[in-house]
């Protein structure tokens, strides 16, 4: 017999001040048997930077070749195909060909590696951003993971402060490729 996905909800309310989003958004976020609360975590940041009424979680790690969060225009076309982990190469560059702007957020000790390996190749995609988080920071992340969440986020000029009741993270996601808009 399979294992189910456990669900959690998060209440992220989101101050963006560098692009004028103030939202409360209700999430339901599936995660997979094999998902870490860490990678969850992760994904809830990367939900946070670009916050959106129509950005919603994909199927991810369940099903290959789909994004973790994906925004879609009212046509079905997609403006944003978000990744989080270390996604192969291929993947990335297959996403940046079927999405108007590709966001990958890189985390773990393996980070620094992945990027040697592969952003050569990447970094002729001028529709991809690659952004690195601190593993210090995403196991901070994964120690607020709870089956109901009540989360705040700032963003101001490529900072995040994520709060969890008496908790605080200051975040400072590193560019390591920047799309050319």
């Amino acid at each position: 017999m399979a294992l189910k996905a456990t669900i959690f909800k998060a209440e992220l309310v989101v101050s963006d001040l560098d692009r004028g989003h103030f939202a409360t958004h209700a999430l339901t976020i599936a995660r997979h048997p094999s998902e870490t609360d860490e990678r969850m975590m992760v994904r809830v940041l990367a939900f946070a930077m670009n916050a959106d009424e129509r950005l919603e979680f994909g199927r991810g790690l369940s099903s290959e070749g789909e994004a973790d969060l994906v925004l879609t225009d009212l046509t079905g076309a997609i403006d944003l195909w978000i990744d989080v982990g270390l996604p192969d190469e291929r993947e990335i560059r297959k996403a940046c060909g079927r999405a108007k702007r590709v966001a990958v957020f890189v985390y773990g000790t393996g980070a620094e590696i992945w990027w040697r390996q592969n952003g050569e190749a990447l970094s002729r995609q001028t529709n991809l951003d690659v952004f690195s988080l601190p593993p210090e920071i995403t196991r901070a992340c994964a120690k607020l993971a709870a089956r109901n969440m009540k989360l705040q986020v700032t963003l101001q000029e490529g900072h995040l402060w994520l709060s969890s009741g008496e908790e605080s993270l200051a975040i400072e996601p590193a560019s390591w490729h920047a799309a050319t808009r």
